[in-house]
Parts: C-alpha cells; sequence; structure tokens
C-alpha cells in the first residue's frame, strides 16, 4: 500500500501532459512501473489517479457486488465510467485524456493533492475554493468522522 504525502501546483501542456513534481514522482519510485488507472472522482469535480495495486484492491470489493442488483450494475456502470490506464513517460509526463479534462473542467494550472493512497488532481481554483471551506465545518466534519469512540478502537 502507498501512502502519498504533499499537495503540488502543477501546469498542463496544450496537449494535456503534466510534469509529475520530483517530490510526488519519488514517493511513486516504487510503483511507476506498473502504470496508473485515472477516473472521475465520485463527489468532486476532479480526478483520481490510482497506482495500479491500489485500482487492483479496489476492483476486488467491486467485483464482490452482486451484478443481478440493479443498483449495484448501475454502480459498477458509472464507477467506471471513463477509466482509462495511463504511465508516466520517460521524461516524468502525465498525460490526462481530454474527456477526463473536460469533466474535472481543468484549466492549465491544476493542483495534485494526496490522498492517503491515491492522487486527486483538481483544476487550482476549484481546489482552493473546495479547501477554503468554512474552517468550522471542518471542525465539524473531523469531530463527526474522527472523534467517535469505534474509530480509536474503544467500544
Amino acid at each position: 500500500m502507498v501512502n502519498l504525502i504533499g499537495t503540488y501546483e502543477c501546469k498542463v501542456d496544450a496537449k494535456g501532459r503534466l510534469m509529475v513534481p520530483a517530490a510526488l514522482k519519488k514517493q511513486l519510485t516504487p510503483v511507476l512501473q506498473e502504470g496508473f488507472v485515472l477516473k472521475r472522482s465520485v463527489f468532486q469535480p476532479c480526478l483520481e489517479l490510482y497506482p495500479m495495486e491500489e485500482w487492483n484492491e479496489m476492483m476486488k470489493k467491486i467485483n464482490g457486488l452482486n451484478r443481478f442488483k440493479k443498483k449495484n450494475n448501475d454502480f459498477i456502470r458509472r464507477f467506471t465510467a471513463g477509466v482509462k490506464t495511463v504511465e508516466v513517460d520517460a521524461n516524468g509526463r502525465l498525460l490526462i485524456p481530454k474527456d477526463l479534462f473536460g469533466f474535472a473542467e481543468m484549466d492549465k494550472e491544476i493542483v495534485l493533492s494526496s490522498a492517503i493512497n491515491i492522487i486527486e488532481i483538481w483544476d487550482k481554483d476549484k481546489y482552493e475554493n473546495t479547501i477554503g471551506a468554512d474552517a468550522e465545518d471542518f471542525a465539524d466534519l473531523a469531530e463527526e468522522v474522527m472523534g467517535n469512540d469505534e474509530f480509536n478502537g474503544i467500544s
């Protein structure tokens, strides 16, 4: 399992390529050869970059869904819509396919943000607006998600 750290600002060229920052590339070194899967985020207007090993783990979970339930089939279809395999080329660049670039409504300035085992790819302005949401809202969210005793191993 990869545990990624950091937030990086990048620029995208006219062909949709971004230079992976050296600090992030160093963290990804163990998984660079396996490649990545790039997909639409479920909850936000951004993209998610999965190292192949992480994607395969996710697919094991999804493959366990009963496909004879319509909602499961609908979820699988929507979750995998637009999914692409991508690689970091010899020059350290990653190509974002046009359809995914359009989905995330990205401009030339983007942000790569670590999200534990994946990387979120955001339009810079959208990222700043999302992160800059009310600090009190985040405090309430943190308490709700992390403040319960079950999370801390107390039952």
